[in-house]
């Protein structure tokens, strides 16, 4: 997302906030509940370029959500508890829970004792090749390359692409139109991409997933703790809707199977890597119901409803993103209402007689 549409969904959500009208919509968009997404948790502030700063949240406001989620009646329960009170149907207070996807040590490091303090579950999505530091944040690796980079080549589809980053404007630029450009490559070709950009810029991908991803003695550390719950994000991070369904099933199973070798307990729970609807669909979720697994949630975003009981392996969620750390957001988020809203402008806009999206459904 760009800056410019960033501060645009900021003032739509300011609206809605001082208008009152989250409060006014809540009562017929709230839901029974709402997945929070989260990846990175760390202090320091975002660096003059640092495009994967979304990714990125403060301890303080991981501690500050938690705070207003609870005094807003929320219950913070954990995803088996969740999928339980969807199913029954059960009238109850309104229940939130925290996920985090990749398994980053900055997660033990500081969000860890920010639930602990608050007693509040959570789960890590971990990627099975990530924790013996066989993984590949090629995101990171080419944020990391474009900063410290004057320029860079790169060629895709035969086409030979010149980039100046002379700026931090020209660096984001370039930033998001190779994201997207290697977003709709086959993934080993995406992935091979960013290795060339990186070694130009001397840059080593390899030390990246080592330096900044737990070990699986960390993981088993502190999977200890009743609280944390490790669920499976595949083996490779790969897009599971780009692979043939032998290899989708592969990549799922067994990351589920790792999992449950290396921690001595059933994984139940999973997170499909990107998981827009170019990265996992129908065919995902019916291999998520297949392989036994409980739980298998999207980055598509939305509250849970009583509906999602019939829908468990492709539930929505909430990202608390970096770059809309205040309260005001979430409160309105947390109304239902930016969805509805959403929705209802893209039924009005859709061509008459065209079928609703899984999307908007």
């Amino acid at each position: 997302m760009s800056r410019r549409t960033t501060k645009l969904v900021k003032a739509a959500l300011s609206a809605l906030h001082y208008s009152r009208a989250g409060r006014l919509f809540a009562p017929l968009t709230s839901g029974q509940g709402v997945i929070f997404m989260l990846h990175h948790v760390r202090p320091e502030p975002p660096k003059g370029f640092e495009p994967n700063r979304i990714l990125k949240i403060t301890p303080e406001f991981l501690d500050a959500v938690i705070r207003e989620v609870k005094r807003a009646g929320f219950d913070a329960v954990s995803l088996d508890e969740a999928s339980t009170r969807l199913e029954e149907g059960r009238e109850a207070r309104p229940f939130v829970c925290f996920t985090l996807d990749d398994g980053y040590r900055d997660n033990r490091d500081f969000a860890y004792p920010v639930f602990k303090r608050h007693g509040v579950p959570f789960t890590i999505y971990v990627p099975s090749n990530f924790p013996s530091g066989g993984g590949e944040l090629w995101w990171l690796a080419l944020e990391e390359a474009i900063r410290v980079a004057g320029e860079l080549r790169l060629s895709i589809g035969g086409e030979v692409r010149h980039f100046r980053l002379t700026t931090e404007r020209f660096k984001d630029q370039a930033f998001h139109t190779i994201y997207w450009l290697l977003r709709g490559l086959p993934e080993r070709e995406a992935r091979a991409s960013v290795s060339a950009l990186a070694g130009q810029a001397g840059i080593d991908v390899s030390k990246l997933c080592a330096n900044l991803v737990m070990s699986w003695d960390e993981l088993r550390d502190l999977a200890r703790d009743p609280l944390v719950t490790i669920g499976a994000h595949t083996r490779s991070h790969f897009a599971l809707a780009k692979l043939s369904a032998s290899e989708a099933r592969e990549e799922m199973a067994e990351s589920v199977l790792r999992i449950e070798q290396e921690l001595g307990r059933p994984c139940r729970h999973f997170s499909y890597p990107y998981g827009d609807a170019g990265s996992a669909g129908p065919r995902e979720f019916r291999l998520a119901k297949e392989l036994g697994l409980r739980t298998a949630v999207t980055t598509e975003k939305g509250l849970l409803h009583r509906e999602d009981a019939g829908s468990l392996t492709s539930l929505p969620r909430l990202s608390l993103n970096g770059d809309y750390q205040d309260l005001r957001f979430v409160q309105v988020m947390l109304s239902g209402a930016p969805f509805a809203l959403w929705n209802w402008a893209r039924r009005l806009t859709r061509p008459r007689g065209m079928a609703p999206s899984l999307e908007s459904a």
